[in-house]
């Protein structure tokens, strides 16, 4: 069974746990997720599509992510989660941790803060290996191509991380 971190409104850990999307979270409490965002020195971007078997927003394009386990930082989970999604690891990747934003969704049970990190480095297509349960899978992409895919209401998270696409 997967176990989540609960943090309090300053993002810092209450030492209590909840389980994988149980969404028990009281209003002032949190989980922590993670986005790493992939970025080739040609300025393309490894986004990849959301298997059409996901409860929600099924067949959208997005960035690797996920929510990080209990007992794990967010630089441990970005890199966990980029690994198992992509076949990738940005573990000596230039880059790092960019900005934190938060959701809240009162009465849900559902509140999160999000750590975005981009990593730059240099990687053949050949190197990619995509976990087949969560993604169909990926294209190299420029900022306008997943501006466009916003534009048409199909990339995750974008009005959120767009700046981060900002090269």
């Amino acid at each position: 069974m997967e176990l989540w971190d609960i943090y309090d409104k300053n993002k810092q850990p209450t030492g209590r746990t909840m389980k994988k999307n149980d969404w028990c979270l009281k209003d002032g409490e949190y989980h922590l997720t993670v986005l790493g965002v992939i970025m080739r020195p040609d300025g393309k971007f490894l986004i990849t599509q959301r298997v059409m078997t996901k409860a929600w927003a099924a067949g959208w394009w997005e960035v690797s992510g996920g929510a990080a386990m209990a007992g794990e930082t967010s630089l441990e989970a970005v890199k966990r989660e980029v690994r198992e999604e992509t076949g990738l690891d940005v573990s000596n990747a230039d880059g790092g941790y960019v900005f934190s934003y938060h959701r809240e969704n009162p009465g849900e049970g559902d509140n999160y803060f999000v750590d975005i990190y981009r990593f730059v480095m240099d990687f053949d297509e050949s190197d990619i290996h995509i976990q087949k349960e969560e993604a169909l899978g990926y294209t190299l992409a420029s900022p306008e191509e997943i501006k466009a895919l916003a534009e048409q209401g199909i990339f995750l998270h974008y009005d959120s991380i767009r700046q981060v696409f900002d090269i």
